[in-house]
């Protein structure tokens, strides 16, 4: 059986849903080819464990997609100040005002902006293919079950182990940090009052990210990168044992910042890679996972995807009318508009994690210095929030 289609998107996710959207609201012809979507059946207080912070380029995105408006309010919190603690004194904070802005990012649950994704692509009767990609064909690709499907252009939003991106040949370089990624939410004894928190401890980083208020009172989400050999160990306990292990460890970290913190949910841990790759082939375009992985320090890797997508949509629709949307000189266009914003991010987040994980003294003093110095220089904390807004390359 054969089908045509102008493009194929590879992958139900986050990405794969909001590059069909996108693709299809600038006027393309295109279909989803993913598994059936699931939504998660959560409690009126109960959190998709993975949570994401929007930039303020990723949420104009959403919005422009008409997704934004179908989330809802009460399951969003805007972060509007953060405070960054170092291994020794070093210290910086970064308010919203400070750059003039309400709001420094948003922070919402993957499953939320899910729901709305697919409820926009429904009103826009995108198809969705329930089936799974299984190679690339002279035309197309062909699907598990052994349907073939015709395309201009196949997107690989596959994910981090993409298989559109190893049956494309596309270079991929992957590096392996040797920490793990532990996620869960907590309950807070004291008001996170919208801000989000980090700590550099020199052989972890503990990110404390506000969420919405329960009956509770208020909660916080958990990033916490770790070395692998700690997350297992950690992962291995049952829940009373992982639940005074962290009332301990976090209290000594946070010196109580937030006052006593304990487990609401289930916790979830995942490799931390650093991965890139040449994001194109002849009809082949990645976005996301599939195309680069950063170190979650900075929370930036959804926001990178999303402006992959927005920048491969600009790069179709200002082609030239007799070029077709899978000619690699078109693609090349986007390859090149992601090059630096991709490697600055990179650079950023591997850099920062090798200086912290530095146990060198003198490293450890110079780093600790460097952020009381950072805190008292307004020009370079504009460029810190303009970074965390997507305004820029960092």
């Amino acid at each position: 059986m054969k089908t045509q289609h102008s493009i194929i998107v590879c992958g139900g996710g986050l990405a794969g849903m909001a590059a069909a959207l996108g693709l299809k609201k600038a006027g393309f012809e295109v279909e989803i080819l993913a598994p059936a979507y699931k939504a998660m059946d959560l409690a009126a207080q109960q959190y998709h464990p993975r949570v994401y912070a929007l930039s303020i380029s990723s949420q104009q995105f959403l919005e422009r997609l008409g997704v934004w408006a179908l989330m809802r309010p009460e399951r969003i919190t805007p972060v509007t100040g953060m405070e960054l603690y170092g291994d020794g004194d070093g210290f910086v904070q970064l308010d919203a005002w400070q750059n003039a802005q309400s709001t420094l990012t948003w922070i919402v649950e993957s499953g939320e902006m899910e729901r709305a994704l697919y409820q926009a692509l429904q009103v826009f009767s995108v198809p969705w293919q329930q089936d799974l990609f299984a190679d690339l064909t002279a035309t197309g690709v062909k699907t598990q079950s052994g349907q073939e499907l015709t395309a201009d252009l196949v997107v690989g939003a596959d994910g981090a182990r993409s298989l559109v991106r190893t049956k494309a040949h596309i270079t991929h370089h992957q590096k392996a940090y040797h920490h793990d990624g532990v996620v869960a939410h907590l309950n807070a004894e004291l008001p996170h009052q919208n801000m989000a928190y980090q700590w550099f401890t020199g052989d972890s980083v503990l990110a404390l990210l506000p969420l919405p208020d329960t009956d509770q009172g208020p909660q916080v989400s958990m990033v916490w990168s770790v070395q692998e050999q700690q997350a297992r160990a950690f992962m291995a306990m049952e829940a009373a044992a992982q639940q005074q292990h962290l009332q301990q460890l976090l209290g000594a970290l946070t010196q109580k910042r937030l006052g006593q913190l304990q487990l609401r949910s289930q916790a979830f841990a995942f490799p931390l890679t650093l991965e890139r790759s040449e994001m194109i082939a002849p009809r082949v375009a990645l976005v996301g996972d599939a195309a680069h992985r950063v170190h979650p320090l900075a929370g930036q890797g959804l926001n990178l995807g999303l402006g992959d997508i927005e920048e491969l949509i600009r790069v179709l629709q200002d082609k030239p009318s007799y070029q077709s949307v899978g000619e690699l000189r078109v693609l090349e266009r986007y390859r090149r508009a992601r090059l630096e914003p991709v490697l600055a991010m990179r650079l950023v987040t591997d850099s920062l994690h090798q200086l912290f994980t530095t146990h060198a003294a003198p490293i450890a003093l110079a780093r600790n210095l460097g952020m009381k110095l950072v805190d008292k220089l307004p020009f370079v904390k504009r460029q810190l929030i303009n970074g965390a807004a997507g305004k820029i390359g960092f």
